[in-house]
């Protein structure tokens, strides 16, 4: 059987199809504001390019940025309430208290605070009221409000009284959309707060989405299961994209890092993919990028789920260029998608980096006649430039002194020059559609970010119970037993709680059953 993978950028739709590690067929396609439409497009394309007919694939993977522009662009977000579970403590920083106002706006100012709630150790901070539940329900109803986000002190040590509010509260309000923070965020109340509201918020948008998607695979006649890729490189069903639309954010990037690391068979290197709009550096450990290890804001808003450590800079091959020779200036603005209309190497009137690479004689592209009248010091003065931008953002990637590969991909990458510094560059093969290659090739994970009292109980012991915790995620989640590996495994004493207590994370990885 075949897969395929889509990943849906903000300039391209690109789309492969793979036979276990072989690359049958690739092609891009621009992206449609509706999102379906250019996914729709790329499939087409690449089942008549290969040959491949829809019976075949038995799996297909989509990538896609959709959610995380709605949260950037304050577009299809719900009003959503929100319930802290944690009375009679955690009152003096409210939900949402550093959001921006914009944002927050449109989510509204609902918030309740109720009983219940956890210490670090899984000791109630009080009883949960289910009666007092009732009431904030019934509140919450008259408001005419349908997006619910649930949050309980230290629930990633204990979801129960989650469960059970999320339970009451759907009693009281029928068919409501309600999310609890267990499954989202780590550690930490008030950024895994705000990754639920953000979740309950999209939910909405989530059903909308999948049911597009859904329609897009019956045109083109597939009728395998679909998934969507996360932001730790591994996959989600369509039912749990329903429920953790947030677990989408930057799974492009990530996409693209796996890509990397599958086509060159490099674990360890630092990965430069560059769009049309912009380009992410990041760092790849162990063939999966590596994990942001504080709060990443997305549209400003502090969470704290599993996302990749990357920094972005505004360069792609769409970016506008300006100034003079003494001071070129590139980006942050883009075409985007509209770089075959608008560059002059495409009939168009507006000077992008693409030119000034086809320009330089760094890349060989459309019609480099139509460059005749640049000036060649401007030309110079800007490759300079784009070697700059592309040369502190891998510095600023790098943990160590120590020389790595920089594996380069995108559709942008004509860009980046041949070395970086003192660091070897990699282009793979089919490095256009990297991004694509890592949502096709996505596993299914399973993680625990858990604090464990040591008295009684061995460091080792205290592992390995994160572990076998962490691979029944992965398993419950669809995983096949035998292949499930160790990918991320960290333990980080906190002396300011009692009893000896230490922070666990595991993460495991394996193939998806299909």
């Amino acid at each position: 059987m075949y897969r395929i993978g889509v990943d849906v950028g903000g300039t391209n739709t690109d789309a492969v199809i793979m036979q276990g590690r072989d690359v049958v067929a690739s092609t891009k396609a621009a992206t449609s504001a509706d999102v379906t439409t250019g996914v729709l497009t790329a499939l087409q394309a690449v089942l008549t390019q290969s040959g491949v007919t829809p019976d075949q694939i038995g799996a297909l993977v989509i990538g896609t940025t959709h959610f995380t522009n709605a949260v950037i662009e304050r577009r299809h977000l719900a009003p959503t309430a929100v319930v802290r579970l944690c009375l009679p403590a955690t009152q003096c920083l409210p939900p949402m208290v550093d959001w921006p106002e914009d944002l927050h706006s449109i989510i509204g100012d609902h918030v309740y605070f109720a009983a219940g709630g956890f210490e670090f150790d899984g000791k109630e901070i009080s009883p949960l009221d289910p009666e007092a539940l009732r009431k904030i329900g019934s509140d919450i109803r008259e408001k005419g409000l349908n997006s619910i986000a649930i949050c309980s002190v230290f629930a990633p040590v204990n979801d129960a009284m989650e469960r059970r509010a999320a339970a009451i509260l759907a009693e009281a309000c029928p068919g409501a959309d309600i999310s609890i923070s267990a499954p989202i965020g780590r550690l930490g109340l008030l950024e895994r707060e705000s990754a639920t509201i953000l979740n309950s918020a999209l939910l909405g948008l989530a059903r909308h989405t999948v049911t597009a998607l859904g329609k897009a695979l019956r045109d083109a006649d597939i009728t395998c299961p679909f998934f969507l890729s996360q932001n730790d490189g591994t996959l989600m069903d369509a039912a749990q994209v329903q429920m953790y639309p947030v677990l989408t954010f930057a799974s492009g990037p990530t996409n693209s890092m796996r890509g990397a690391a599958f086509l060159t068979g490099h674990g360890d290197a630092v990965v430069i993919d560059v769009g049309g709009t912009t380009t992410d550096v990041g760092l790849l450990q162990h063939g999966f990028p590596r994990q942001a290890g504080m709060a990443v804001r997305i549209g400003g808003v502090r969470t704290n789920f599993r996302m990749p450590d990357l920094f972005s800079i505004g360069l792609g091959g769409g970016s506008l260029v300006a100034g003079d020779a003494a001071n070129p200036r590139i980006g942050p603005q883009s075409v985007g998608y509209e770089i075959t209309r608008k560059a002059l190497i495409f009939g168009g009137e507006t000077l992008t980096a693409s030119d000034i690479a086809v320009a330089a004689g760094r890349a060989t592209l459309g019609d480099p006649t139509r460059l005749a009248g640049l000036d060649p010091a401007f030309v110079a003065a800007s490759l300079a430039e784009i070697d700059r931008l592309l040369e502190d953002a891998v510095d600023r990637s790098r943990i160590s002194a120590t020389p790595v590969p920089v594996i380069v991909v995108g559709g942008g990458s004509i860009l980046v020059p041949d070395r970086i510094g003192a660091l070897e560059i990699v282009r793979p093969p089919h490095f256009a559609v990297a991004n694509a290659i890592g949502a096709a090739i996505a596993q299914t994970s399973g993680e625990v970010d858990r604090v464990f009292s040591l008295e009684g109980l061995t460091r080792d012991a205290a592992l390995d119970a994160a572990e076998q915790e962490a691979r029944a995620k992965a398993i419950q989640a669809g995983a096949i037993a035998d292949t499930i590996i160790v990918t991320d495994r960290e333990d980080v004493p906190l002396a300011y709680l009692p009893g000896n207590a230490t922070r666990i994370r595991v993460k495991v990885v394996g193939e998806m059953r299909i």
